[in-house]
């Protein structure tokens, strides 16, 4: 089955429809697949509910769809640095359903792995708590969380070969794994493609299984924030 298309736009083709649930991988602006969010506005697809730790900045990641009013509800952990995100709540204009990020992490996990629900204490005598299920396990309370079952996944990833096989770089890999997994259709945009079986089996960070669809293209490099030391001699300015 082919699975490397020639651009985000031909990847998502017959994939997008109005009020999907889409699971998205990074943290912060580490590893956000950028081309196919890019795709994903210009598709102008709307009602759209994202599971994703963050929601980028104004202007990059996530983001951008805030700006086109694209984006319905937010399943989130981290929702700062964003103004219109703030806007748009504040406003009551989008819904927002906060999760603790080992809580989210492992919804999306428990949906790759069919598991519809799992007990945590995250949570327990917190807003986080409020309307969910509780039972008791040797003498602690738990909450009932709910496995994360996405119509789309979109993920980054560093290098992928042509059946799908997925390598993170570093901190990028963050959400991306059980994004990817929690996804009906999973389709990740990568910086290289490399030839099948030239990937070490014990450096795959995802198998094939979990991947439809592959485009690869050229990526900005953000950093977030950046900090440095002053040089010798130096001072640093207010």
């Amino acid at each position: 089955m082919k699975k490397i298309y020639g651009s985000a736009a031909e990847a998502l083709e017959g994939v997008l429809k109005d009020g999907m649930l889409i699971a998205a991988g990074g943290f912060g602006l580490c590893g956000i697949p950028e081309l196919l969010l890019s795709a994903i506005r210009d598709a102008g697809t709307k009602d759209l509910t994202f599971a994703s730790n963050n929601a980028g900045v104004d202007d990059f990641g996530i983001g951008i769809l805030l700006q086109t009013k694209q984006v319905k509800k937010m399943i989130s952990s981290y929702v700062g640095e964003n103004k219109e995100f703030m806007r748009q709540y504040l406003g009551g204009e989008l819904e927002l359903e906060f999760n603790p990020q080992g809580t989210l992490a492992e919804r999306m996990r428990a949906g790759g792995a069919g598991i519809p629900g799992f007990y945590t204490k995250t949570g327990v005598g917190t807003v986080i708590a409020d309307g969910k299920e509780h039972k008791d396990f040797n003498g602690e309370t738990y909450i009932l969380e709910e496995g994360i079952f996405a119509d789309l996944a979109i993920v980054k990833a560093w290098k992928a070969d042509a059946t799908g096989n997925l390598v993170f770089r570093k901190t990028a890999r963050n959400f991306n794994p059980p994004a990817a997994m929690c996804g009906k259709i999973c389709i990740v945009e990568v910086e290289e493609i490399v030839p099948t079986g030239s990937l070490d089996p014990d450096t795959i960070h995802l198998p094939g299984i979990y991947v439809h669809r592959i485009v690869q293209g050229e990526h900005e490099k953000r950093i977030e924030q950046r900090t440095t030391r002053p040089a010798s001699g130096e001072t640093r300015s207010a």
